[in-house]
């Protein structure tokens, strides 16, 4: 694939982790190795520490997250991130958009389950 394409697979990855993310935080608060460890359990969504901290600090920085402090059992405190109220909401309304798009690419693929 040329650079255009990587340029585009990339931004769709970086929105697909997003929700990813957001998902997880939906299930409990996580700290960041966490995140990054239960991303890689998902091959499509395994990506860096590098990347998904910068990541969480944009969401923190827009409101969606929350974090805190904690000390550890093992090792130096760790950052804990959890939804806000504002992320909670706006990952209620990007599930229902994400339901929305995979149905129709589903169909447009030709990959529609017979009922």
């Amino acid at each position: 694939m040329g650079t255009d394409g990587d340029g585009r697979l990339s931004q769709f990855r970086k929105g697909v982790v997003e929700l990813a993310i957001l998902a997880l935080l939906h299930r409990g608060e996580a700290y960041g190795g966490e995140i990054v460890d239960r991303l890689g359990e998902h091959p499509g969504l395994a990506i860096s520490a590098g990347t998904v901290y910068p990541l969480l600090s944009r969401l923190k920085k827009a409101g969606v997250i929350d974090s805190a402090w904690r000390e550890s059992p093992v090792g130096p405190p760790r950052k804990y991130y959890r939804l806000s109220q504002m992320g909670a909401a706006e990952f209620e309304e990007m599930a229902r958009a994400w339901d929305g798009v995979t149905a129709a690419m589903d169909q447009l693929l030709g990959k529609e389950q017979a009922l």
